[in-house]
């Protein structure tokens, strides 16, 4: 048996093969990495629209009287002030604040569970914490992850190819309505689904939730249905650079074991509710003490593409490495060469100019703001 017949496979792994895309190991699944290339699949989900499989990630809720109060004991955010359809970007931390996953967080009143997002390379050791934690509870973990598919449709046209095929909101209003990080149930091809403006890539652009058996009709309907407005498939490769523009973070890459959200931006002032969550208290401290290194972006007109875990220095000549590159990758959208990295705070602010060590050869690399790239509103 051959190592791609022993991934697991997504209910669209059947359509991506058939479509041509070139399919890689991806958290022990079967993915499509690029369908046309990666390039043009970044320009299409800019100013077209990209459909992606997302069906490989973690998909779990907490449900039971004291549902909120075990979402609680895991992240950061106040979980009691989240209104009925609202999502929230949290993390997982362990009791030193270390990372173990950034996840989005789900609040639904009406269905009477917490919902919850995870990345597929974390999911086992995700499930195994958040059942921990509500066993302290009186709540119920449910892995969803089988039983619900997962599909995102990114990118201008994203309103216009899935309004057709989605019920409205509750409140009669239609899908262009929808706030951006709130969701609500409803219907996609009159399939019961649950409808997220949310998404990975800093377009508009939704994440659906529905039964998995009804993935590969779900997915060939809203391909047909954007298929005037250019929609295509779009494969892993071509989703990194679109997130990576958009300043969002990889686990494995702007997150880890060894990273804390502090240093990575996620939490930068004093969390002002009451209730406790793991790895408080480490979070905190370091807060109040500044953190010794920071995630910062930067761009170069290098040819060179910065991979992970190439050194940068203060100067072409300085033996001393400051800093660590977490990813890069050419932009076709900034028409430059983009990365991201941790380095030692004082070498971090806007402006700066440093050197990247590729190979023994040191090119310079100028910090910038992050995100690369903020469509427009």
């Amino acid at each position: 048996m051959s190592a791609a017949a022993e991934l697991k496979r997504t209910p669209l792994t059947d359509l991506h093969a058939q479509a041509g895309a070139r399919l890689v190991d991806f958290s022990g699944y079967a993915m499509p990495v690029q369908y046309e290339g990666i390039l043009p699949e970044v320009e299409r989900v800019r100013t077209q629209a990209g459909l992606f499989d997302l069906c490989h990630m973690g998909r779990a809720r907490f449900t039971g009287p004291q549902r909120e109060e075990a979402a609680q004991a895991l992240v950061h955010v106040n979980v009691s002030k989240l209104k009925q359809g609202a999502i929230r970007y949290s993390f997982f931390a362990r009791e030193d604040g270390t990372t173990m996953d950034d996840v989005l967080i789900y609040r639904d009143i009406d269905g009477e569970e917490i919902f919850f997002c995870i990345n597929a390379g974390n999911r086992e050791r995700d499930l195994v914490h958040m059942a921990e934690v509500a066993s302290r509870f009186d709540c119920t973990l449910q892995d969803q992850s089988e039983e619900l598919a997962m599909i995102a449709i990114q990118g201008p046209a994203s309103v216009r190819t899935l309004a057709p095929l989605c019920s409205p909101m509750p409140d009669g209003e239609g899908l262009a309505a929808l706030k951006y990080y709130n969701f609500y149930r409803g219907t996609v091809c009159d399939v019961p689904a649950m409808i997220s403006r949310t998404g990975y890539t800093g377009e508009d652009g939704f994440e659906i939730y529905f039964p998995t058996d009804q993935a590969p009709a779900i997915w060939n309907a809203m391909l047909e249905s954007g298929k005037d407005l250019g929609v295509t498939p779009i494969g892993l490769g071509a989703r990194d650079t679109l997130r990576l523009e958009a300043g969002m973070a990889l686990y494995g890459h702007e997150l880890d074991d060894t990273t804390n959200p502090v240093e990575a931006g996620i939490v930068t002032k004093p969390i002002k509710h009451p209730h406790d969550f793991c790895g408080r208290a480490a979070i905190e401290a370091m807060v109040a003490a500044g953190p010794p290194r920071r995630l910062v972006g930067f761009t170069t007109e290098s040819k060179r593409v910065p991979r992970q875990g190439y050194e940068l220095f203060a100067d072409a000549e300085s033996t001393g490495c400051i800093g660590t590159v977490c990813s890069g990758s050419p932009s076709p959208t900034c028409s430059t060469t983009v990365g991201t990295a941790y380095v030692t705070t004082g070498h971090h602010e806007t402006g700066t100019t440093l050197y990247l060590d590729v190979r023994g050869k040191r090119t310079p690399v100028e910090l910038v703001p992050l995100p690369f790239y903020k469509r427009a509103r």
